[in-house]
């Protein structure tokens, strides 16, 4: 009897610490666009919109657009504070810093872009125990998420005669196949990379355009793994598991700032740029490989801002018109709605449950109804005084919020 009720409470135990993971899990934002990199939030959502949000917390954390990262009970954050790169882990509850983490990272930014700041620009990566970070200037790190050590270290100076691109380095690292992902390098030059997360041992690499502001995602047709992102150049699709080369499009936009993430949709990728149309195109499996189709095009061009999908539609906050939220029917690229104009430089989208959250540059959180048949915000809420390029994150204790140099969270007051 005895040994049957220690059983049961071992089966009970287990159960439980499985819901508490799973509960944790579930409010997770590791990496750049959340969970899947798609821009939707796992974190429960509220089944109505509250009257007001209220700051619970703020704290000085440096200048950068990062977008905070968070994994159980830690926030991570990666920003400047003068002449260092810093990466912190916080307590979700009270903002108070656990451990921090810098090195020297003295970096002269491009004069047609200094109004955004010297970084960084990339979002951490949280990956089995490890938070791994980009700087302004392509420096690698490999960190022990849980006190900070410095596993690894490396800055590619040997292999690139630019180390990031003209307004430094953007591109967030992400893992996939075991495989840690990359673009790296300068102008014209630079290789899309696969990692040993363990050692930052080179796996493979595909050499050739510079990298642009994009981040890869991988996407998954015909059973081929594939790494897709947006070059200083082109848009390029390589093989998960060689670094092969299996399409590829020639792709420009002014001043080679080709930004947003691909949007996979079914079958297909969706792929934007400052004064490029929205476009779709099916890569399709031929005798001499895939060959790229593109679907529709329509006249909505997205700058910095990647969209989402959601129920039936892509959302997303357009340059058009000084800043404008949009609907587009993922299927035909036939627009669906439009807002107002001047909302400002860029907005950061985020899908949580129903709700659309629009950060704009100007710190304001415009929240929609996902499904909405026009631009009708349920909520509009002034979160803060400086700029703010980073993406909300929903948590289960609320919206964390970074600006240009703090980092806040906002309850939700019913």
């Amino acid at each position: 009897m005895r040994a049957e009720k220690r059983t049961a409470m071992r089966a009970t135990f287990s159960l439980v610490a499985l819901l508490v993971a799973g509960a944790a899990f579930a409010s997770d934002w590791p990496q750049w666009r959340g969970p899947k990199r798609t821009g939707i939030a796992s974190a429960p959502a509220p089944a109505s919109w509250p009257r007001s949000l209220t700051k619970s917390w703020q704290v000085e954390v440096g200048l950068g657009h990062s977008t905070p990262v968070v994994q159980g009970e830690r926030v991570f954050q990666f920003s400047r504070q003068g002449e260092r790169e810093v990466a912190r882990a916080l307590e979700p509850s009270t903002g108070a810093t656990l451990w921090e983490q810098s090195y020297d990272a003295r970096y002269a930014m491009n004069p047609a872009a200094a109004s955004h700041g010297k970084g960084p620009k990339s979002t951490p990566l949280f990956f089995e125990g490890k938070l791994f970070t980009l700087g302004i200037a392509g420096t690698l790190s490999a960190l022990d998420a849980a006190t900070g050590r410095v596993l690894w270290r490396t800055d590619f100076a040997d292999r690139f005669t630019a180390t990031s691109p003209l307004y430094g380095s953007a591109a967030s690292p992400m893992v996939a196949g075991g495989k840690l992902l990359i673009h790296l390098g300068g102008p014209g030059k630079g290789a899309l990379m696969a990692l040993d997360p363990e050692s930052g041992k080179l796996v493979w690499t595909f050499d050739g355009d510079g990298p642009g502001y994009s981040s890869p995602i991988v996407f998954t047709l015909e059973r081929t793994e594939q790494v897709v992102t947006q070059t200083d150049a082109h848009i390029v699709s390589v093989d998960l598991g060689s670094g092969k080369l299996l399409w590829r499009i020639p792709f420009t936009t002014p001043y080679d700032q080709n930004i947003v993430t691909p949007v996979a949709h079914g079958s297909r990728l969706i792929f934007s740029g400052l004064d490029s149309d929205t476009f779709a195109v099916e890569p399709k499996l031929e005798d001499d490989g895939f060959q790229p189709k593109e679907v529709w095009r329509a006249p909505t061009t997205f700058y910095m801002s990647s969209p989402v999908l959601a129920g039936g539609r892509l959302l997303g906050f357009s340059n058009q018109k000084k800043g404008q939220v949009v609907a587009l029917d993922p299927k035909t690229g036939k627009s669906l709605w439009e807002s107002e104009g001047r909302l400002g430089d860029n907005g950061a989208v985020v899908l949580w449950g129903n709700w659309l959250l629009v950060l704009t540059s100007g710190g304001e959180l415009l929240v929609l109804e996902a499904d909405a048949e026009s631009f009708s915000p349920v909520g509009r809420h002034a979160v803060a005084d400086t700029p703010t390029w980073a993406h909300p994150v929903p948590t289960s204790s609320g919206i964390l919020v970074k600006d240009e140099s703090g980092l806040s969270l906002w309850k939700l007051v019913p």
